[in-house]
């Protein structure tokens, strides 16, 4: 188990963008808001621990870096922003949930952007991750 508190984002990235390249799933422990009853957001941070496979990767307009994943426990698609990860482990096992056909197209949701960055096929995870932060930066 890894622990994103001893390492640099850079390399937490790398690492999530190399599982999502080889379809390796990855159990992480982050941190989430917690609901009320009524499904409201109370504005505490709860620790949760799941299982997920790792699909897509975006900045939001907050710039925080975003990661799509399907939840393996649910089959349901989840969002967890980078900096909220504490902890994660990956796996040699292969995915196994289908991913939903609506979510090959970027989430067109109010308040997020999406930046597209292109790179060869064949780029490296480590140079993918600073093409990335080159397009945040400009």
């Amino acid at each position: 188990m890894r622990h994103t508190k001893n390492e640099t984002t850079t390399q937490t990235l790398t690492r999530l963008i190399k599982a999502a390249d080889r379809q390796h799933p990855v159990t992480i422990t982050a941190l989430k808001e917690e609901k009320d009853d009524a499904g409201k957001k109370t504005g505490q941070l709860v620790e949760t621990t799941r299982t997920i496979e790792v699909y897509d990767f975006y900045v939001s307009t907050a710039g925080d870096i975003v990661i799509k994943a399907m939840d393996r426990a649910t089959g349901e698609t989840r969002s967890f922003r980078l900096d909220r990860i504490l902890s994660y482990s990956i796996h040699r096992s292969r995915y196994l949930v289908a991913r939903p056909a609506a979510d090959d197209k970027p989430a067109r949701t109010t308040g997020l952007a999406t930046v597209t960055v292109l790179y060869p096929i064949d780029c490296p995870a480590t140079t993918r991750v600073q093409i990335l932060a080159d397009a945040l930066a400009a």
